[in-house]
């Protein structure tokens, strides 16, 4: 009965096999996106495709990045260079609110709307007495491309490495593959008052930091 079950399980993946070595790479790309192209970026996620006849490349890498910010504490202090290489720390801001958020990567679908709604409601920010600084693992000249493309008025800071993600304790999307999406809002003190955690819907980083300014 062993011997039949394991015969059984060789011809069928002797069929799986067979069946993805008649398709090309695009094809296999099918059976796991709607749409195939050399780079897909879902809402943060890159893929890439290798020459090769086997499906798409995801990392496996596990994050194991744990909750270091909480809502009431003072995060840990930086300094980073923004889209024209400036050196900027988070000290800076003190004596106003500042809304800091972590974005997967810059051209992504998702967060060039989530960049795209800040711009669009950065003059509410201001109103409110409020900076806006937006942070990647993307080095300075993407981020100035970025910036320059979209027209963002606000500072962009690079975190290459993603140490300052890592010391914030920003958690990991999708089995740890995909960097987080994660607003925090600072008040006049340096002290959290919100932590907002939304990867697929990134227009509601702006409502909710926004409801919170207005209160405060």
């Amino acid at each position: 009965m062993a011997s039949a079950t394991a015969a059984s399980a060789s011809v069928s993946i002797s069929k799986l096999a067979s069946s993805l070595s008649t398709h090309s790479p695009k094809q296999h790309s099918s059976l796991f996106l709607t749409k195939s192209s050399s780079h897909s970026q879902i809402y943060g996620l890159k893929i890439s495709h290798s020459s090769s006849h086997s499906a798409p490349c995801f990392s496996t890498k596990i994050s194991t990045i744990s909750a270091k910010v909480n809502k009431g504490t003072v995060p840990p202090a930086f300094t980073l260079k923004d889209q024209d290489g400036k050196n900027v720390s988070l000290s800076k801001f003190k004596g106003k609110p500042v809304v800091v958020y972590f974005y997967p990567a810059d051209e992504t679908p998702g967060c060039t709307k989530q960049a795209c709604a800040f711009r669009d409601s950065y003059e509410k920010f201001k109103k409110a007495g409020a900076e806006v600084v937006g942070i990647s693992g993307d080095d300075t000249a993407s981020h100035k491309a970025f910036a320059k493309k979209y027209k963002l008025p606000y500072t962009l800071l690079s975190d290459e490495g993603n140490k300052v993600r890592k010391d914030w304790g920003v958690p990991s999307d999708l089995f740890g593959t995909l960097p987080g999406r994660q607003t925090y809002v600072l008040d006049k003190t340096g002290k959290v008052q919100l932590i907002y955690n939304n990867q697929f819907q990134p227009e509601k980083h702006i409502d909710e930091t926004l409801k919170l300014l207005q209160s405060l």
